[in-house]
């Protein structure tokens, strides 16, 4: 006799089957109320303001990094060691405009992402409400960045025309897994550099200042996405759960290539061919990003977003080893 479980196609059955596995793996999913209730609490005690907080009216400190060498993109390259200090350090101003520039972008993608997964939520839950906190921490640190690009007396540094709107389709298109997966691509490869850069006395106070304020308020935001995504790779429809490790690992792509603009070789005197080639071939580069992105990719890996076609494009962003 045929049961019905029987009857399903083969390629139906084996889905059906990794997606209880994936359930039983992740096991109990966390109240959402409970959770966004916490973040609440935590918000309410440290969040800050940074038109208060720092001191914008210090002048630079002559001789300070704009960012940590350690973690610049020529960092440890035959063209680095060519460099004057003086060159370096330049070269840190800029990209750390170029950082904040890319900061800026995420945090106004990020912005209509989650006014889109709230429009049909519940308005008075906590879950939209922190939703809310969040969007408002987003703005403050979007105006934060873009003063500290004015003060450093570096230009912005624009994505190019193509990401940009590649970002305007995500925004139209994402499903809701699909965007908390690229919301925690912005937000955790930048944080850990982020938490290298604050406690760093090499470099100027007032870069600093800014990352300390972003490293404690993302925390809960990173908290946040994870929670969500979690539970919708568990709840979503399969197609939705596949679609979500396509996008993804595109996004991964993308990002990888967005993550430095080259026009801030240009910027320092350098030749903008031969700095991207040696940036692509440096090996320390490679595992910088791939240490940033390891508590990311470690995470989707275990619930269940790296695989397939998804996890190929991922490998080659570079951001995760084969």
């Amino acid at each position: 006799m045929t049961t019905e479980t029987d009857a399903l196609p083969e390629a139906t059955r084996t889905a059906e089957t990794a997606t209880e596995q994936l359930r039983d793996a992740l096991g109990p999913l966390k109240d959402r109320e409970l959770v966004a209730e916490r973040l609440l609490e935590s918000s309410a005690r440290h969040s800050f303001d940074p038109d208060t907080e720092l001191d914008w009216d210090a002048p630079l400190v002559d001789g300070k990094w704009f960012w940590p060498p350690e973690l610049l993109s020529l960092y440890d390259t035959p063209l680095w060691r060519r460099m004057s200090e003086e060159q370096r350090i330049e070269l840190s101003r800029h990209e750390a405009a170029a950082l904040a520039s890319i900061g800026i972008w995420f945090e106004v993608i990020l912005m209509q992402l989650l006014v889109r997964h709230i429009y049909d939520k519940p308005l008075g839950s906590a879950h939209v409400g922190y939703a809310l906190t969040e969007i408002a921490d987003e703005c403050r640190h979007s105006k934060m960045f873009a003063r500290m690009v004015a003060k450093s007396g570096s230009p912005a540094y624009p994505v190019s025309g193509l990401h940009h709107n590649l970002a305007r389709v995500l925004k139209t298109v994402s499903t809701t897994p699909g965007s908390f997966a690229c919301t925690l691509l912005g937000e955790e490869i930048l944080d850990y550099m982020q938490r290298l850069t604050f406690p760093d006395e090499r470099v100027q106070p007032l870069v600093r200042g800014v990352t300390r304020i972003h490293v404690v308020e993302e925390a809960r935001h990173v908290r946040y996405a994870r929670e969500e995504l979690r539970r919708q790779m568990v709840t979503c429809p399969r197609w939705e759960a596949g679609l979500t490790r396509l996008s993804s690992g595109e996004a991964a792509r993308v990002f990888s290539q967005a993550f430095v603009n080259p026009a801030v070789y240009s910027r320092v005197g350098l030749d903008r061919r031969e700095a991207v080639a040696q940036v692509r071939a440096s090996g320390h580069r490679r595992e910088v990003m791939q240490a940033g992105a390891r508590r990311l990719t470690d995470f989707l890996d275990e619930i269940g977003v790296l695989r397939g076609v998804g996890r190929k494009l991922w490998v080659s962003s570079g951001l995760l080893a084969k």
